[in-house]
């Protein structure tokens, strides 16, 4: 349900772009909260570990953090991109926690798929970025009020992107560690009752 609800979210979001004529190559699906209503539906029709684990890594802490710092609250509230940002965002979040609730456990070692898959996507988009002048995934800039403007004020830009990595592993590590120690938990009480 939360699948289809993502794909009707953001067909609804190109059809009311393309009707009011403000439809533009910005809003192609290759924002990162984009490119995870497309895994969301790829996971609930063939559900696979590296799809969780890509959902739980990636997809989990890019709409909370799009939630925390929305880049869209300039415009009014009743505006259909405003309600659309906050109810896809809102969804993406909640597909991930729902699969940890359902039992899925992230394992730290399935990361360099993840990472494997976020170094394919990123240069293509970058190119793209480039010779269209978008900023799909804050590739060409960071954007206003989010930790990446930080990065940007002290390194500058190009010298922003630095801050990608050491926020993924800063993430992943926050995300991980309740799971790596649960499971060294488990294997101390095995051991002990042994």
């Amino acid at each position: 349900i939360i699948a289809v609800l993502l794909l009707a979210d953001e067909l609804f979001k190109h059809i009311m772009l393309l009707i009011g004529g403000h439809w533009m190559i910005d809003y192609l699906p290759l924002h990162l909260c984009s490119i995870n209503i497309f895994v969301c539906t790829a996971h609930a029709f063939r559900p696979t570990t590296a799809k969780s684990e890509f959902l739980y890594a990636v997809c989990l802490p890019a709409a909370l953090m799009a939630l925390l710092f929305p880049s869209w609250t300039s415009l009014p509230f009743g505006n259909f991109m405003h309600i659309h940002s906050f109810t896809v965002h809102i969804l993406l979040l909640l597909y991930p926690l729902l699969l940890l609730s359902g039992g899925y456990r992230p394992v730290p070692r399935h990361l360099k798929k993840v990472m494997i898959s976020l170094l394919i996507l990123c240069p293509p988009i970058y190119l793209l970025n480039k010779l269209t002048d978008s900023n799909f995934m804050f590739l060409n800039n960071p954007g206003n009020g989010n930790p990446l403007s930080l990065f940007e004020a002290f390194f500058g830009n190009p010298g922003y992107l630095i801050g990608m990595p050491i926020l993924l592993v800063l993430i992943w590590f926050l995300l991980y560690l309740p799971f790596y120690l649960m499971a060294r938990g488990k294997k101390k009480a095995v051991s002990t009752v042994r």
